[in-house]
């Protein structure tokens, strides 16, 4: 299999660079700057990128292009602050720059390369130094108005440096410029598919667990249910499907999940109704953080505790993909700070009886429905709506308790009940429309009127994106009247909401989830 390594020097728009070398159905993994050889070579990597990052090539002790990617011969591509750390290793020259380069600007091509077109094009500048004379053996590429050498490359080596952002969408010719790189220049085979990605996985698993008995965590969404059903084809009836009703599930959650599995995966699953444990654990819990690692504490044990009922299978199948390895990052790691723990990754307990099987670690969010959809599971399934693991505990901001809860699933209903009918519900393939969209309990009070009475309740957010990957995410600009019959119908239906406001930030700076 043909890989790309991505080396993160702690840029914001590093998963970007993957999530685009992925696009090209190449495999591409990201490591941090530091990571041992072994680590990264064992993906066996045709070509390496180098991404942005905060620092200056020049400063004491900051990061450098490790050894084994300069004496490996293979093409490698700075971006950014990348493109600075080779100039640095490479014996060139990099300093401050008069006059910094922040947001769009263009650029001007102005020799003969495999990299980029000639002409002049506008790409995403975020950088306050510049190359002030680059390595033996590399030729300026393109200039911006603030930067002689706003790209460079040594031909012969298939070395190459860009001092602005391809990644991003605000480079209009970025992608190409990325492809260039990875089909041309790195001569990449685009063998991640669907297929393949299913063939290694099923070898991983059946490797991994051998003949023993396997537990699968099914939460009821996409993840979960891809996960159990890949396991499934590797394993078979080693496998046993275990539902915890949390009591944080949407309206006809468990109805839908038990049926589908029924239905759909032809496989047995087993219910367990832990409603009133949640409850009393997660009393008088408000701290976002301490939710997560609650609900994953619990969750654990509830698992284990089944384990022991179907006869202590050691290994437990969990729905965890890569944006819940990325924003569960520990601060110390260069892949970037912890976002939050997600409860699948950072908000598992220490000691637990089980290994962990994760066939979906590694993929993004559309590369897991596609997986899925290679698998036969129907449509309804595989698009439904992304729900986090710990449920509405984690949209029902402040206490959860059993009141706040059917407060929240019967506003959350109601929105994308009317997303549905208006044809905004993304729940198949291609299709326009919200890739996530839900409702926030907010733990704070208003006044409000109704039949002249005076009010004092809660307010709800309304929260819908748009997205493809859902490492970033933009808000959906949903029609004013249909915003607005879903707030009259919470209002009015709703009892202890008063009040309702529409989230319009994107992803970044926020999150998808509130918490």
């Amino acid at each position: 299999m043909e890989a790309i390594a991505v080396l993160d020097f702690g840029s914001q728009y590093s998963q970007l660079i993957t999530r685009r070398v992925r696009e090209m159905q190449v495999y591409c993994e990201l490591f941090p700057w530091d990571a041992p050889a072994e680590t990264v070579q064992a993906i066996h990597p045709c070509g390496y990128i180098l991404s942005g990052g905060p620092n200056s090539a020049y400063d004491p002790g900051a990061p450098f292009v490790p050894p084994y990617v300069l004496e490996s011969g293979l093409p490698i591509l700075g971006i950014c602050y990348g493109m600075q750390a080779l100039t640095h290793a490479l014996g060139g020259v990099v300093a401050p720059s008069t006059e910094r380069e922040y947001g769009l600007m263009d650029v001007t091509v102005t020799a003969q390369n495999p990299l980029l077109p000639y002409g002049t094009q506008p790409v995403w500048m975020s950088h306050g130094d510049r190359i002030e004379r680059a390595p033996d053996g590399f030729v300026s590429l393109a200039q911006s108005a603030n930067s002689p050498i706003a790209a460079m490359g040594n031909l012969a080596q298939k070395r190459y440096g860009l001092q602005f952002h391809p990644e991003v969408r605000h480079t209009p010719g970025g992608m190409e410029i990325l492809r260039h790189f990875v089909m041309e220049i790195c001569e990449a085979v685009p063998d991640w598919t669907p297929g393949s990605i299913i063939h290694q996985a099923v070898e991983r698993i059946q490797k991994q667990v051998g003949d023993q008995p396997v537990l699968s965590a099914v939460s009821g969404g996409v993840d979960s249910s891809v996960a159990t059903a890949l396991v499934f084809k590797a394993i078979g009836k080693q496998l046993s499907a275990v539902f915890v009703d949390t009591g944080m599930l949407r309206h006809q959650e468990r109805e839908s999940v038990e049926e589908a599995f029924k239905r759909n995966l032809n496989m047995p699953l087993v219910t367990v109704d832990a409603v009133d444990r949640y409850l009393a654990a997660l009393k008088g819990v408000t701290d976002p953080e301490t939710k997560r690692r609650t609900i994953g504490e619990l969750f654990i044990r509830i698992f284990e505790e089944e384990a022991r009922r179907l006869g202590s299978p050691k290994f437990l199948v969990q729905g965890t993909i890569y944006p819940d390895v990325v924003e569960s990052a520990a601060p110390d790691r260069a892949k970037g700070m912890r976002i939050k723990s997600h409860h699948n990754v950072g908000g598992l307990p220490k000691t637990m009886d089980f290994a962990l099987v994760e066939p979906l670690r590694y993929l993004f969010k559309d590369e897991v429905r596609a997986v899925g959809e290679a698998l036969g599971l129907p449509a309804e399934l595989v698009w439904r709506q992304p729900f986090p693991g710990p449920g509405l505990a984690v949209r029902c901001l402040g206490e959860v308790n059993a009141e706040r809860l059917a407060r929240l699933r019967a506003a959350d209903h109601i929105l994308t009940g009317e997303l549905a009918a208006a044809g905004l519900l993304r729940m198949k393939p291609d299709a326009s429309g919200t890739a996530q969209a839900f409702a926030v309990l907010l733990p704070v009070q208003s006044v409000g009127v109704m039949g002249d009475q005076r009010t004092y309740q809660e307010a709800v957010a309304l929260r819908a994106v748009t997205t493809d990957d859902f490492m970033t995410a933009d808000w959906a600009r949903l029609p004013h009247d249909l915003l607005a019959r879903i707030a009259n119908r919470i209002v009015n239906e709703v009892a202890g909401v008063n009040r309702v406001v529409y989230d319009i930030t994107s992803k970044p700076p926020s999150t998808i989830e509130w918490e």
